[in-house]
């Protein structure tokens, strides 16, 4: 495994998790809480992009 995939593998992972998380909020808990956590899903992704300086 390259070092430099490490940073984008743990922000993939952050952003799934992320994800599964809006969904599971989405629809068993609170559907403003699901979409709240739901746009931090493009944010992670956007950090990602921005650390690696693609």
């Amino acid at each position: 495994m390259n070092r430099k995939d490490v940073p984008l593998k743990l922000f993939l992972v952050a952003a799934f998790i992320s994800f599964l998380f809006s969904v599971t909020l989405w629809f068993f808990v609170d559907k403003d809480a699901g979409m709240f956590v739901g746009i931090w899903v493009p944010s992670i992704l956007s950090l990602a992009a921005a650390v690696r300086g693609s």
